[in-house]
């Protein structure tokens, strides 16, 4: 089926990804690897991380809520040391390829797992950074986020959400994100997925134009 709309995650696609905040905070207080992203995935649906993300419960619930799931893990991380781990830096190469992709005709939109205080254009550490964050956001058709909508990645609803906000079926969109749990479910609906990889998005720019059959 014809691809007709491109859809982005932003937090690890347009920015670097949080893990590696993660993994360099773990690495610097003598945690083990991925223990972060570890105790995330092992509520992946119902931790305090996820229902922070549907904007369920508070900052101050989230910062007691995920010290006790890693303090149980092994090794306390409290919720506000998390938080203070996604300043992010913008890509302008996948600006350029959205802009690229929105001048070739396809639809674009952009699904983000967020927080109430910490959307994206909060989560990048360069001022100035914030104003292209929102310029960027300006340039999709439809912006999901998950701390506005009470839904988030990898929850299937979500991607159905997307589906009906552009009219377009799972089979007709292309779905970038650096993380495999988000990508998953989106390609068992159907969805064309690109993974874009920890510290360097050419790749997954390149095997977009190529799957759109655009020149580089």
């Amino acid at each position: 089926m014809t691809i007709k709309a491109v859809i982005f995650d932003f937090g690890g696609v347009f920015t670097t990804s949080p893990v590696e905040n993660f993994a360099a905070y773990e690495k610097a207080h003598g945690l083990p690897d991925k223990f972060i992203g570890g105790v995330i995935k092992a509520r992946i649906h119902d931790g305090a991380f996820a229902q922070f993300e549907r904007a369920e419960i508070s900052r101050a619930e989230f910062d007691a809520a995920f010290a006790a799931e890693t303090r149980a893990a092994g090794c306390e991380v409290r919720g506000d040391t998390l938080l203070s781990l996604l300043a992010l830096e913008v890509y302008p190469e996948m600006i350029d390829a959205l802009r690229r992709v929105k001048s070739c005709g396809f639809k674009t939109g952009c699904i983000t797992n967020n927080m109430p205080s910490h959307d994206s254009e909060t989560m990048v550490s360069d001022p100035k950074a914030m104003a292209i964050v929102a310029e960027t956001f300006a340039l999709f058709d439809h912006v999901i986020e998950s701390s506005k909508v009470g839904v988030r990645k990898p929850e299937p609803r979500i991607y159905e959400m997307m589906c009906a906000a552009l009219g377009v079926s799972p089979e007709q969109w292309i779905f970038i994100d650096d993380l495999g749990v988000n990508l998953k479910p989106a390609r068992a609906m159907g969805m064309t997925t690109i993974k874009a990889p920890y510290g360097d998005v050419k790749p997954a720019i390149e095997a977009l134009y190529e799957a759109l059959s655009i020149e580089p």
